[in-house]
C-alpha cells in the first residue's frame, strides 16, 4: 500500500510539473506576441514624431515600453527553464536537457466531475487511498504485536538439538564394538521477565503503540478529507476563473483592434493602443494561469480520490532534444 502511496503521488507530481512546463511555454508565446504588437506600435509612433503628427516624447515612452516587454520575455523564459529542470528532477531525468511540450495551447482538462458532492467525494477517497489502507494494515500490526505479548508468558520457547558421533569400548588399549550414536534433544522452557514487571512493561509497551497507530489512522483520515476538499474547492472556482478569463480576453482584443483600426485611419495616436495592450498581455496571462491551475486542481483530485494519475500518453507527451516521453 505504501509503495502505491508513493507512485501514485510521483505521478501526480510529474503531471503537475508538466502543466506548469506547459504553462511558462505558454506565457513565453504570449510575450513575443505582445512584443510584436509593441514594436508595431513603437515604429508607428516614431513614424508620427518624425512627420511631426505626433511627439517625439511619445515615442521614446513606447521605445522604454518595447524595453521593458523584452525583460519580461526574458523573465518568462527564465521561468520556462526552470520548469523544465524542476520536471527533470521530477521524472528523475537529465536536467540539462531542453524539455518542450508539444502542445499548441493550454486547453481545460475533463479529469474529474463535479458532479457527486463534497461528502460523496470524501467516502471514496476514505475507501480508495492507498496511504489508508496502509495505515489500517498497521493498526492490525500492531494489535497481533500486542496480543503475542499479552499470551507470550504463556508460550514457551522450544530448543531442538542432534547430535552424532561413534562411541566404543573394550579391554586395556583394544578399543572394539566401534558403533554409531545419534541423540535428539529437545526443552523447553517459560520466561517471565523481571519477576512479571518486565511481562507488564511490554504489554503497556505494545498497548501504547496500538493506540498510535489508530491516531496515526485518524491523522490520515483527516489528511485525505482535506486534500479532497481542498482540491474540491480549487476545481470548482478555477472553473469559474477560466470563464472569467476567456470573456475578459474578447473584450479587451476587441478593444485594442478598435484602437489599432483608429489609429490607421488617422483617428488617433499609436499611444492610445498602449493600454489596452497591456490589458490584453494581462488577460492573456491571466487565462494561461486559470487554466494551468485548473488542470492541476484536476489532477489533485483525482490523486486525493485514490484514482491512479494515468492519463493517456497524448495528454502528456514531452518531446526533447534526445528523449521522447
Amino acid at each position: 500500500h505504501e509503495s502505491r502511496a508513493v507512485t501514485n503521488r510521483q505521478m501526480m507530481n510529474a503531471a503537475v510539473a508538466y502543466l506548469h512546463l506547459l504553462g511558462t511555454h505558454q506565457g513565453v508565446r504570449v510575450l513575443e506576441e505582445i512584443r510584436e504588437r509593441t514594436a508595431e506600435l513603437t515604429k508607428l509612433t516614431s513614424d508620427f514624431a518624425a512627420t511631426g503628427a505626433g511627439l517625439q516624447a511619445d515615442a521614446d515612452r513606447m521605445a522604454t515600453e518595447l524595453a521593458l516587454v523584452d525583460s519580461r520575455l526574458l523573465m518568462a523564459r527564465e521561468q520556462a527553464g526552470v520548469a523544465g529542470a524542476q520536471l527533470a528532477r521530477v521524472i528523475s531525468a537529465d536536467p540539462q536537457m531542453d524539455w518542450i511540450p508539444t502542445e499548441i495551447t493550454v486547453m481545460p482538462l475533463s479529469i474529474v466531475t463535479l458532479e457527486g458532492d463534497r461528502s460523496g467525494m470524501i467516502a471514496t477517497g476514505l475507501l480508495r487511498r492507498p496511504e489508508l489502507r496502509e495505515a489500517q494494515s498497521l493498526v492490525a500490526a500492531a494489535c497481533e504485536r500486542y496480543r503475542r505479548e499479552k499470551f507470550a508468558p504463556l508460550v514457551p520457547s522450544v530448543l531442538l538439538g542432534f547430535s552424532n558421533g561413534g562411541f566404543g569400548g573394550g579391554l586395556g588399549n583394544n578399543l572394539s564394538d566401534v558403533d554409531g550414536r545419534y541423540d535428539f534433544d529437545a526443552l523447553v522452557a517459560w520466561e517471565v521477565r523481571n519477576f512479571g514487571l518486565g511481562e507488564h512493561a511490554s504489554r503497556r509497551n505494545t498497548s501504547a503503540q496500538v493506540q498510535q497507530a489508530k491516531y496515526e489512522k485518524l491523522r490520515v483520515m483527516d489528511q485525505v478529507a482535506s486534500e479532497i476538499s481542498e482540491a474540491y474547492a480549487q476545481v470548482s472556482f478555477r472553473s469559474q476563473q477560466v470563464g472569467v478569463a476567456e470573456k475578459a480576453i474578447q473584450t479587451v482584443l476587441d478593444s485594442y483592434q478598435r484602437n489599432v483600426s483608429r489609429i490607421r485611419d488617422g483617428q488617433g495616436l499609436p499611444l492610445e493602443s498602449l493600454q489596452s495592450l497591456r490589458a490584453l498581455e494581462d488577460a492573456q496571462r491571466g487565462y494561461i494561469d486559470a487554466v494551468t491551475g485548473y488542470n492541476q486542481a484536476q489532477f489533485r483530485l483525482q490523486w486525493a480520490l485514490g484514482w491512479p494519475v494515468s492519463p493517456p500518453p497524448q495528454q502528456t507527451e514531452v518531446i526533447t532534444s534526445d528523449v521522447a516521453i
